[in-house]
């Protein structure tokens, strides 16, 4: 006890002004402690903030190129469809024209042969024309030949002309009625002619110059009736036979003379045969031979 009393007795109590400086000591070693810190984590959340700002610029850059890219494959992606569609049409189009092409040669070769064949068939028929034509010629020379016997006979572009002038047929006067003569000389023609086939006989009346236009005109068919009633009669068949009357309108020789108006008195045979003549040619015989 006593021992205790000694100590506390012998230990210094500092003064009180001492102790406030350690306590401000204390205090401004806190405060600076605090501070410190206050500035490393204040700096820090800096660091960390200009980090953060990196890191979502870079994030929206990302996010713009991410979007960037995005449409540029939706793009590609489109483009891509619109090929292959394109490449479908394309082969289905392809597909198409080799049908087509195919379906063309096909018809290409059907039209070769065709034409082939037509002109096969075409040469047949020349030759087969060519051969009645001949044929057709040989005759006309034939009847040329016989009726020139009987009569003037003279060849034309479209066959015979067998004129019977006033030396074989001799009308009277204003008169159409045949002589036992004439009958007899149209009953040899007659024979002659009824042995050719495919053939038409036009009978062509003419007059002189001598009267008026009208009244030769009815003469002329008075005279051409008269002759082809008379064939008819003899054994030649209607159906090639034809009556025309020209009047004085195609005057075999020109001039007022006798000689010249009696070799205009006449009625003249148009003999044609009808397998060597085709359109304007037979459309000429169905009006007559002309002077």
């Amino acid at each position: 006890m006593s021992t205790s009393l000694r100590l506390d007795e012998e230990t210094p109590t500092p003064p009180r002004s001492q102790a406030g400086v350690v306590v401000v000591v204390v205090l401004v070693v806190v405060l600076a402690a605090v501070g410190y810190l206050f500035y490393r984590v204040e700096h820090r959340a800096t660091a960390v903030e200009r980090q953060l700002a990196s890191v979502s610029a870079r994030m929206d850059e990302a996010t713009a190129v991410s979007q960037q890219a995005l449409e540029q494959a939706t793009r590609a992606q489109a483009a891509a469809r619109m090929a292959a569609e394109g490449r479908l049409a394309a082969e289905t189009e392809a597909t198409r024209a080799r049908d087509e092409s195919e379906s063309s040669r096909s018809e290409t070769e059907a039209a070769r042969r065709e034409a082939a064949g037509e002109r096969e068939r075409a040469a047949r028929a020349q030759a087969e024309a060519e051969l009645i034509k001949k044929r057709a010629e040989t005759e006309l020379n034939r009847l040329q030949e016989a009726l020139g016997q009987i009569a003037e006979t003279r060849r034309t572009a479209l066959g015979l002309v067998m004129n019977l002038g006033g030396d074989h047929l001799k009308f009277a006067f204003d008169k159409a009625e045949l002589r036992p003569d004439d009958r007899e000389l149209l009953s040899r023609i007659a024979g002659i002619l009824i042995t050719a086939t495919d053939y038409t006989i036009s009978v062509n009346g003419h007059t002189d110059d001598v009267g008026s236009a009208e009244y030769n005109q009815e003469l002329s068919e008075r005279r051409a009736q008269a002759v082809y009633d008379y064939l008819k009669q003899a054994g030649l068949s209607p159906d090639i036979l034809s009556v025309h009357g020209h009047g004085k309108s195609r005057p075999l020789v020109q001039g007022t003379s006798d000689a010249a108006r009696a070799k205009n008195r006449r009625v003249e045979l148009g003999i044609v045969n009808m397998r060597i003549l085709t359109g304007r040619e037979a459309e000429a015989v169905a009006a007559g031979p002309g002077p």
